[in-house]
């Protein structure tokens, strides 16, 4: 049993002050059963966040920061045959322009329909297949491309960019420059297309831009079985710490309280927490009855474990 765990941690003062306020029973009784094992990340400008890499090695997967087939593979549980071609995803997106920045809005937000995304893929369509790619739809949110030139573009995952400014995340070098002319054309098409036309009328948002993602080619997996826990994302991405901070509590009081109780059964347990640097994995503690029971009355507060990622 393996349950990771994202955004799990904050690095902003009000995040870590409500770090500080949660009651977590459950994740005590797991640290104090648990012990240390690998750590992925590095800071949190890296391309590819923690929970990300975390999850790639666990899958086994090669490649660096932003250079991973988390595209392939969402394309192939999509049902879309994926060959031996380079995928990208394109998430449709909502770009909000300020004075200074360009923000990139949460995509869930949109409560984008199929029939408008579909639609939207199809007035896109010609920009793409004129320059070689091929489109393909997964989900209102998930679109995918396929060309040669995203076998080795390292790209900033979406998680990364959500509520910040796209300069810093936008791929750069030769291979991105088609890209940024496509992404051009992309919101020229889109400023006055009818599906945003009506969508600003209802008081939505319009999709008038487009965010590419894990790029690369399909690479076999292990055959671990991972459960992801994402209750997290959204609140943390909001920055609504209340709402974060009760995501935390219900974790803590079924997930967690479950592999608690299979750990303390003897059962294989393993627990990666992901913050915005680092993910920690813990797996059940090994050594003698002495150092199993030394560790669970020594073991780091769950806050101190939380704060360091």
């Amino acid at each position: 049993m393996h349950l990771l765990v994202p955004f799990a941690s904050a690095l902003s003062e009000a995040g870590r002050h409500t770090i500080r306020d949660l009651f977590l029973p459950n994740l005590e009784r797991l640290l104090g059963r648990l012990q240390p094992g690998e750590r992925h990340g590095s800071d949190e400008y890296s391309l590819t966040p923690p929970h990300e890499a975390s999850l790639a090695a666990a899958r086994g997967w090669q490649g660096g920061a932003g250079a991973l087939p988390f595209a392939a593979h969402a394309a192939h549980a999509d049902g879309i045959e994926v060959l031996d071609l380079a995928w990208g995803q394109l998430t449709p997106v909502h770009w909000h322009v300020g004075r200074d920045e360009i923000l990139l809005t949460d995509p869930e937000s949109l409560q984008l329909e199929e029939a408008e995304s579909r639609a939207l893929l199809e007035a896109v369509r010609e920009l793409f297949e004129s320059e070689g790619f091929a489109l393909a739809w997964g989900a209102p949110l998930r679109w995918y491309a396929a060309h040669e030139s995203f076998a080795d573009l390292p790209t900033a995952a979406l998680d990364r960019v959500v509520g910040r400014n796209v300069d810093r995340w936008l791929p750069a070098g030769r291979e991105a420059r088609l890209l940024r002319r496509l992404q051009n054309e992309v919101q020229m098409l889109l400023y006055a297309h009818p599906i945003n036309e009506a969508r600003e009328a209802r008081g939505a948002l319009p999709v008038n831009s487009f965010w590419l993602s894990g790029c690369g080619r399909w690479q076999e997996s292990l055959a671990e079985p991972i459960q992801v826990d994402e209750r997290l994302r959204a609140p943390l991405l909001g920055e609504d710490w209340a709402a974060w901070a009760e995501a935390w509590r219900a974790l803590d009081a079924v997930p967690l309280a479950a592999l608690a109780a299979a750990a303390e059964h003897g059962e294989p347990v393993t627990l990666t927490l992901a913050g915005e640097r680092f993910a920690q994995r813990f797996e059940n503690a090994g050594g003698s009855w002495w150092a199993r029971l030394r560790r669970r009355y020594s073991h780091p507060s769950a806050a101190e474990v939380l704060e360091a990622l």
